[in-house]
């Protein structure tokens, strides 16, 4: 039997650019190493990871994904934690799958059970440069003070030139794309109520897209969970004649009879949710009968390890995945391999701006978009590593752990 490969060293990686990122690298007694990502509030994913989870992973055999995955999970919190714990654990596990990728001298997707496609179709989700589109002085996309930021600030231009963008986007190849118009007015009234006036403003973009481009661009309904249930069916409805792909994440993702509600109360497909984690909170859903497509985001519903689960679970339901990505380059590669795999992937989320600025600064690799579709090499393991750009930048902060 051959030699188990020993975690040795636990880094995590924060820079001053991105500060809402994690990046993970994790290496073993070989010289191997593999690297996740998860974001949000990072002190508390540091801390986890560099307390219990390295005490528990330090001297492990790194080849034992299943039992870590179980193991951490417990000490995260039990397996319907959603908070730091489970993005810590997210992290970890998109790093073991792609250190065990590369001890095996394969790709991720191989690792998961080989190819079902080789290209996995993908839309445009809409964001600007700013990573989260935080503005730190105020401005937001679509206000007359907002001075666009790049050639493919997506965000704003949704809102002043929608056709501009769907032509845009469809002559780089994509067929599919997504927008959240009515999440401008939610504040107004903590997503209660939604004026006439504000349904048509937001129904708009819809509209004008559809009138220009017919069937030629599909246009997904981005609600960001910031609407109550009445509202919620309102813009639905409103929306409904311009035959959108899906109504996303319309109510709050705490109530799935809610969820179930609305997707009675329309005939377009409904997405939920990159706000769920674990296969335990999926699983309640999809017996709810609450969605008809599920989404996820590698970066903290568990990792590769539990996309694949669900995804699973997904496909017993006769429920397809489309895979979430607004968040940072590993966990989209990350993505890509899955839907690859997955029998029942249909979609894959991208965000163009992304793609060609920040992310290449991070990674040495991408996934490759052409024409609609998005593909990987097979290079072993995610088929990637982090810049010497990033490495080497004053910006970054390293905390390590070491056997």
């Amino acid at each position: 039997m051959a030699k188990s490969p020993i975690i040795v060293k636990i880094e995590t990686f924060r820079h001053g650019e991105y500060p809402r990122l994690v990046f993970v690298k994790i290496h073993t007694d070989d010289g191997l190493y593999g690297i996740g990502e998860t974001p949000g509030s990072p002190e508390p994913v540091h801390a986890f990871i560099h307390a219990d989870a390295a005490e528990y992973l330090l001297g492990k055999d790194a080849s034992q994904l299943d039992w870590h995955w179980s193991n951490l999970a417990k000490m995260a919190g039990g397996m319907r934690s959603r908070g730091a714990e489970m993005r810590a654990l997210s992290a970890i596990d998109i790093a073991l799958w792609d250190l065990f990728g590369k001890r095996m001298g394969q790709p991720t997707y191989n690792m998961l059970g080989g190819l079902s496609r080789d290209k996995i179709k993908v839309y445009a989700t809409c964001v600007g440069y700013p990573f989260y589109m935080n503005h730190s002085d105020g401005r937001r996309p679509g206000s007359a003070e907002y001075v666009p930021e790049g050639p493919y600030d997506d965000a704003h231009t949704s809102m002043v030139d929608p056709v501009g963008l769907a032509e845009s986007l469809y002559s780089d190849g994509y067929r599919a794309m997504k927008i959240w118009p009515f999440s401008q007015f939610a504040e107004k009234t903590n997503g209660q109520f939604i004026s006439a006036g504000d349904i048509e403003k937001g129904t708009e973009p819809f509209r004008l897209i559809h009138e220009a481009m017919g069937d030629q661009m599909e246009v997904a309904v981005e609600m960001t969970q910031s609407w109550n249930l009445p509202s919620a069916i309102k813009i639905a409805q409103a929306v409904t004649p311009y035959k959108p792909i899906w109504f996303e994440d319309a109510v709050q993702m705490d109530n799935f009879d809610a969820l179930a509600q609305f997707r009675r109360a329309t005939n377009i497909p409904t997405i939920a949710s990159e706000g769920v984690s674990t296969r335990w909170s999926f699983r309640e859903m999809f017996v709810s009968q609450a969605t008809d497509i599920c989404m996820f985001d590698l970066g903290w519903v568990g990792g590769i390890s539990e996309a694949k689960r669900v995804s699973t679970m997904a496909e017993s339901f006769g429920i397809p995945i489309a895979p979430h990505d607004c968040v940072g380059p590993v966990a989209f590669m990350a993505g890509v391999h899955l839907s690859l795999n997955a029998p029942n992937a249909f979609i894959q989320e991208a965000v163009r701006s992304y793609n060609a600025s920040w992310y290449k600064d991070v990674v040495t690799a991408l996934p490759k978009i052409e024409n609609g579709f998005a593909s990987v090499s097979d290079a072993p393991g995610l088929g990637l590593d982090f810049t010497d750009k990033f490495l080497n930048s004053d910006q970054l902060t390293v905390r390590v752990s070491e056997l």
